[in-house]
């Protein structure tokens, strides 16, 4: 169940009876030559509509604005500065503990969100609050390992891809060449270093091996994931 799809009515009778919600959080970055700019809101709403759906709990708007300035050499991208991204999520965790949702789940589908969540998180009193990152359970990074062993790779992931096309499929790019196969690896944290050191956006990913059937197995071990640390959050 959606948040923002709900009347306020409808908001109240299910704070009579549960009190948790998932937050996704993500980003609006490049993502390669065959990913979507949106990949990383993309992946988290995905499986949080699921696991909330198994959990029986709401699911709050996508935050899909994050921190992500190395990116900005790219058309597209779009950053917020770190403190308006911090301000973003503490006045959205304000406004739902107000309402009286105890428990705040934040799913997060950016790497570069995950410092600036954790110390927004640890300096509220209220409520209870808990981040996990999608890609980083234990269900995703085997079934990411078997599916595509080191060519995974760290941005543009053929995993993140994957899961992005099976969820919102007009979304696919499909049989996009890439030179080279495996992008290189490292690091460049300004812009038009990261341009000139990674020219199609990847960072040691072979994206090419994205395919949309995959990623329907990638939600359901991200669903599983979420599911199992949700329930322990909650216990």
């Amino acid at each position: 169940m959606r948040l923002d799809r709900l009347t306020w009515p409808e908001v109240a009778a299910y704070l009579d009876r549960a009190n948790g919600i998932l937050l996704p959080v993500g980003s609006t970055e490049q993502h390669g030559p065959n990913g979507p700019l949106g990949t990383d809101a993309l992946c988290p709403e995905a499986v949080a509509q699921v696991a909330a759906e198994r959990l029986g709990i709401l699911v709050a708007p996508t935050l899909a604005l994050g921190v992500a300035p190395y990116h900005m050499a790219f058309p597209g991208t779009i950053t917020l500065a770190p403190e308006t991204f911090q301000a973003v999520l503490r006045d959205t965790v304000g406004s739902l503990a107000r309402h009286g949702f105890a428990h705040v789940y934040v799913l997060n589908g950016h790497g570069g969100n995950i410092p600036l969540i954790r110390e927004v998180l640890k300096e509220l009193e209220a409520p209870r609050c808990r981040l996990h990152s999608w890609f980083a359970g234990p269900r995703v990074r085997a079934l990411a390992k078997e599916l595509y062993g080191k060519a995974e790779g760290m941005h543009a992931t053929p995993s993140e891809i994957a899961l992005a096309w099976h969820y919102a499929p007009e979304t696919r790019r499909e049989g996009v060449a890439m030179t080279p196969k495996c992008a290189p690896g490292g690091f460049e944290k300004e812009p038009d270093a990261y341009r000139a050191r990674f020219p199609d956006g990847r960072i040691g990913s072979d994206a090419s091996l994205a395919r949309a059937e995959d990623g329907a197995r990638l939600l359901e071990a991200a669903v599983g994931d979420v599911v199992e640390d949700y329930s322990a959050f909650t216990a």
